[in-house]
């Protein structure tokens, strides 16, 4: 009999790091795939499956207008359970530290039904930071069966928590085996972004610097300095063009387009899909961000990532990478660009292709640890 896998996503960091693994789950023979949204980004995901040529066997759409996030777990929840009893999996896998995979775990956990955490292990310490991610993850460790952290460093946390040596795999992160299958696409086809698109106004002959940001806990202050120190730079350096996908969140939205939208070199444009932005990190000359899986992803294209965090989960193990974690200080991320921008010597630092946080085979190891679990058919020694 096949093992009958659920896989359980929501937001859109989530589908993209899930969608390799789910390629190559299709492609077993002794493993039967089923795949669940809960809809949390609901709208932006469906670019990221249509990219990736998967299909969802099962959609909650559970979010309403102004939802909380104990509104939303509730109805996550309830749903879930539901689903787990039509469908019967034999084991349930979930990403990182979203509200959905904490939820899809603690409802698996009620039914008795084994859980595999990708990307487990990852911790700032301070559970306010990113709020309510740390969270997640933390609570999601606790309940999970297999561990599938993307580091050594990972593994270690877990270790530390009391999680056995046999129920984790380091496997390095499953958004490297994305992103380099995204790569190769765009260059085997030579993809350019489509007539109509604003990242047709983008000259590929002038310096550009990517922008994300989207956290909740930089939400108000944070923002508008992140805010003050793009339009002091792009004053500063009128040739170089800062493109902003901006995120859909009304006190994100809001803010960055009322303190940027009057600068003729900030391009203010709406999220972009999967591979618009794959486009758009290969070819900046610089990336800042809060996102966790662009500070996974930009130095696997070789691209200096400056953190719009305070702390970080995602250590690379250099010591000079610690420069480029500048918060929403307003004159750390002045003074960080200006030294990259001016000193070519030391962007040079930052600039070689290297990936600390996988080598694109992550999805193979965890299949192989599921495959091994199915004959054991047993996870006694990991509850």
């Amino acid at each position: 009999m096949n093992l009958k896998v659920m896989m359980v996503f929501g937001t859109r960091p989530e589908a993209i790091k899930m969608a390799p693994l789910a390629r190559l789950l299709q492609n077993q023979p002794d493993i039967d795939l089923h795949i669940c949204s809960t809809g949390q980004h609901r709208e932006m995901l469906a670019s990221v499956i249509s990219a990736f040529d998967l299909h969802l066997d099962e959609d909650l759409d559970v979010m309403t207008r102004d939802q909380t996030l104990n509104g939303l777990s509730k109805v996550l929840l309830e749903k879930l359970d539901q689903s787990y009893q039509q469908n019967q999996p034999d084991i349930v896998l979930v990403h990182g530290d979203t509200t959905t995979s904490f939820i899809a775990c603690l409802a698996a956990f009620h039914r008795h039904i084994p859980v595999a955490h990708i990307e487990a292990g990852l911790r700032t310490g301070d559970l306010q930071s990113p709020w309510p991610e740390e969270a997640n993850r933390r609570l999601t460790g606790v309940l999970a069966n297999l561990h599938f952290p993307p580091t050594e460093q990972a593994k270690l946390n877990l270790l530390s928590e009391g999680i056995f040596d046999n129920c984790i795999v380091v496997t390095g992160n499953t958004v490297i085996d994305a992103l380099l299958w995204m790569k190769n696409q765009l260059d085997e086809t030579g993809w350019q972004p489509a007539p109509g698109s604003p990242l047709t106004r983008i000259n590929p002959a002038r310096k550009m610097v990517l922008i994300t940001g989207h956290r909740r806990e930089s939400l108000g202050h944070g923002f508008e300095q992140i805010c003050l120190a793009l339009s002091e730079l792009a004053h500063r350096y009128p040739d170089i063009q800062f493109v902003y996908p901006v995120h859909m969140n009304p006190r994100v939205h809001d803010v960055v387009h009322r303190m940027l939208g009057h600068h003729d070199n900030i391009f203010l444009v709406p999220p972009q899909d999967y591979q618009h932005f794959v486009w758009l990190m290969n070819n900046a000359y610089l990336i800042m961000t809060d996102s966790g899986g662009v500070q996974e992803e930009a130095p696997a294209l070789g691209k200096p990532v400056m953190v719009l965090r305070n702390v970080t989960e995602r250590p690379s193990g250099r010591d000079q990478d610690r420069d480029m974690l500048v918060g929403t200080d307003r004159e750390k991320i002045i003074a960080q660009t200006i030294r990259l921008i001016e000193d070519p010597v030391y962007y040079s630092e930052f600039a070689t292709a290297r990936s600390p946080f996988g080598d694109g085979h992550a999805c193979e190891r965890i299949v192989k640890r599921l495959q091994e679990w199915k004959r054991s058919q047993s996870l006694d020694e990991c509850a």
